[in-house]
């Protein structure tokens, strides 16, 4: 082992581990933690290692083939499947960079005190992706630094948080080694679905496959190709044990603060801070509910202005950080798929177009309410893409075609394809329980048609994954 090598080889897996750390993580941490106070802490650590273990195989994809997932899936799989997936792909990335100009816009209104409206945040989202291209050119190096300081400056916002909360350490660690929650109902079961959500991301497999290219590799060497998977291997343990960390910091503050307040509570408590925005709890015995947005201020009426503005800098930290993994996910998968070599500058400007212009409609016509609604939606569209990054993940490191002596052993097939149904069972719940939320027939007919395509495509994929695991009897001729 040598250090001065893991630092060579530092760098793919922050910037994989900022998926770990959006806006849409952070609303599922503080929801978790005001809803079920510290019993889900070990589903996070649970969904944490499970992402892990996946992200290795991508990484490890990457390390041997010298291709990305994109790359891979295109030479691999047929014309119209390749299509569809790209497509759907593409839908999880402009879902995930929806999430970001969503948390970027809230985080800047809370900052200047209301004085920028969202929409107004929405569109100085905009121009800070130039700001990343102009970095971009300087070297892959320096940015994944300016990474490493976003990362930092969320570790200092959320840790200074916790440190004025104080957290109970003993309840803590119960909910994170203990697997059990104690007088759990359907709020508690519905939030720890989104946190397995939230956590494992799909274009974050395409994202670190490609990113783990950036290194210089002899191929031909198997010595030097197990060299770069085990420090890759290590490096991704660091970054994703630091995203956790900082994981932890925002449930356990909203955990020992906020568990079973109700509005009536955090009402009398912002009136008497004389806080501007007491009017968003009503004076009732509802149970508190929270958001990015919501829990900035019931963190500033509870533990003063500073503790607001803090928690807004995070937030405006971890919306920046993932418009880069964002644009850079949208380039591999463009080339990998299509053949594409668009720049970077057309790539951003058209995936942030898509991407901000509901987002704007939404952030103008209507409230942060509904903004943070939005959320919920892109939560549950980037949980229906999962499949079609982690069976094609499976699919290819198992085949000797493609791996050679690096292809998956028995192990790691049985717990690749258990993990990935157990995340997708998760997921279709998760799915299921928002259609039926939404108390409308016309939606629920829809969705029913909706789900029979969708399912097709998925039990294709699960087909040919299950000829690569060693299934063979089901191939239909070569």
């Amino acid at each position: 082992f040598s250090f001065r090598k893991l630092w060579a080889f530092t760098g793919p897996g922050f910037l994989m581990s900022i998926a770990y750390l959006d806006p849409g993580n952070i609303e599922s941490d503080l929801q978790s933690g005001a809803v079920a106070g510290f019993k889900l802490l070990w589903v996070l650590l649970l969904a944490t290692i499970i992402g892990l273990l996946l992200q290795r195989l991508a990484a490890r994809l990457g390390v041997v083939t010298g291709l990305h997932l994109a790359e891979v899936c295109n030479r691999q799989y047929q014309k119209f499947p390749r299509i569809i997936l790209w497509l759907m792909v593409e839908l999880a990335i402009i879902g995930s960079d929806m999430q970001e100009v969503i948390g970027s816009a809230i985080a800047i209104n809370l900052l200047s005190v209301g004085k920028i409206p969202l929409w107004g945040g929405v569109l100085i989202t905009i121009a800070d992706t130039f700001v990343f291209l102009f970095l971009d050119k300087y070297g892959l190096r320096k940015l994944e630094a300016f990474f490493g300081l976003l990362i930092t400056i969320m570790a200092l916002t959320f840790g200074y948080e916790y440190i004025t909360v104080k957290p109970n350490q003993e309840k803590l660690l119960q909910g994170l080694f203990i697997p059990y929650c104690k007088d759990c109902g359907t709020p508690q079961l519905e939030q720890a679905v989104g946190i397995v959500g939230a956590v494992i991301m799909p274009h974050n497999m395409y994202l670190h496959s490609a990113l783990v290219k950036s290194r210089q590799v002899d191929r031909t060497n198997k010595r030097e190709v197990r060299e770069a998977n085990k420090y890759f291997f290590i490096e991704s343990c660091i970054a994703l044990f630091v995203s956790f960390i900082i994981n932890i910091f925002v449930v356990t503050v909203f955990a020992e603060a906020f568990f079973n307040k109700t509005n009536a509570d955090v009402n009398q408590v912002c009136v008497n801070s004389s806080s501007p925005h007491s009017s968003l709890f009503p004076n009732n015995n509802q149970t508190l509910e929270v958001d990015i947005y919501k829990g900035g201020v019931v963190l500033g009426c509870y533990f003063g202005p500073a503790a607001l503005y803090i928690w807004a800098i995070g937030i405006l930290a971890a919306g920046q950080s993932s418009t880069m993994t964002g644009t850079y996910s949208g380039q591999f998968v463009m080339e990998g798929f299509l053949n594409l070599r668009w720049s970077r500058f057309a790539r951003v400007l058209l995936t942030r177009s898509i991407a901000v212009t509901p987002t704007l409609f939404v952030a103008i016509f209507q409230d942060v309410e509904h903004l943070t609604g939005m959320n919920d939606f892109l939560n549950v569209l980037m949980s229906l893409q999962l499949p079609f990054a982690l069976i094609p993940v499976l699919t290819f490191t198992s085949l000797p075609s493609v791996m050679h002596d690096f292809a998956n052993g028995l192990f790691w097939k049985v717990a690749g394809g258990l993990l990935i149904l157990l995340i997708c069972c998760i997921n279709m719940f998760f799915v299921v329980d928002y259609v039926r939320s939404l108390h409308n027939l016309g939606l629920y007919i829809g969705a029913a048609v909706l789900s029979v395509v969708y399912l097709s495509f998925v039990a294709y994929l699960t087909w040919l994954c299950l000829i690569a695991l060693g299934a063979s009897f089901l191939a239909c001729g070569n």
